[in-house]
């Protein structure tokens, strides 16, 4: 048995103790390391897969006359289908994207890792964990969560619904909400792969383990690292690509007081 599952098995039996303070200050002290390199990191592949994608996009309209456009808009509002194909498609692509992404952005977590013992990061460590067993786990938990957070949020709305309540304020304040307590709950489940070499379904049920026994202090810590990461939206939104690596740097921050790292990682 490895140090990590030790701990957490400790971890499950007597909780833990944590310091918000000593937490903040170790998430804003590695994310003043990360926060040039991974901003440029986000800005540049979020510059690219834009660009990837509205050129599909364009393609997409040239392949097609714009009379058979026309012909096709007007059947379909007839039939009151109007641009399911061409939707279904999107949200099919950005489901893709988004699991395909999703090893990349674990990246960040071993960009904190390198910049908290001031090691060299490298462009390629990036892309570390396109690779097996990280690869797989992090899809999976990837397909899992998201799993979760939409039956908890289709069980909500059915549920306001039966009573009668189906105002589209409430409606969306309740997925949002759905949306942060799932996150909450799940947010060590990369870290967990990544730094415990857990498979995905124990890496979330320890997450959730973990957040159920500190919830408040760690909700706390969710808050202000949401609230830092979105301060970029003040500088004309581009901001955001150099303040979104602080929710990085908190979650380093709050696997590394809570768990631990035991030994180097094989991903350098």
């Amino acid at each position: 048995m490895n140090q990590t599952i030790e701990r957490l098995h400790d971890i499950e039996k007597n909780g833990y103790q944590l310091d918000f303070a000593n937490v903040f200050n170790h998430a804003f002290e590695n994310y003043k390391k990360i926060a040039l390199y991974a901003g440029l990191v986000i800005f540049i592949f979020a510059f690219i897969f834009t660009l990837i994608y509205f050129m599909s996009f364009g393609l997409y309209l040239k392949s097609i006359s714009l009379d058979n456009v026309n012909n096709q808009l007007i059947e379909n509002l007839q039939h009151q289908k109007s641009l399911d194909a061409p939707l279904v498609s999107m949200v099919f692509s950005i489901l893709i994207l988004s699991l395909l992404m999703a090893p990349f952005s674990a990246g960040f977590y071993k960009m904190a890792e390198h910049a908290d013992h001031d090691k060299e990061f490298k462009f390629i460590n990036m892309f570390n964990f396109y690779r097996n067993p990280y690869f797989i786990n992090i899809i999976i938990a990837t397909i899992l969560n998201a799993i979760i957070n939409m039956l908890i949020s289709t069980t909500i709305i059915s549920l306001l619904n039966l009573i009668n309540i189906n105002q589209f304020g409430l409606t969306l304040l309740a997925n949002y909400s759905v949306s942060f307590f799932v996150y909450v709950l799940t947010f060590l489940t990369i870290p967990l792969i990544i730094f415990g070499d857990l498979k995905a379904i124990p890496a979330i049920k320890h997450s959730i383990l973990i957040v159920i026994k500190q919830p408040i202090v760690l909700i706390g810590l969710m808050v202000v690292a949401i609230i830092g990461a979105f301060v970029g939206i003040m500088g004309c939104c581009i901001g955001l690509f150099f303040t979104i690596p602080f929710l990085y740097s908190m979650n380093y921050a709050i696997y590394t007081a809570i768990v631990g790292i035991d030994a180097p990682q094989d991903t350098e």
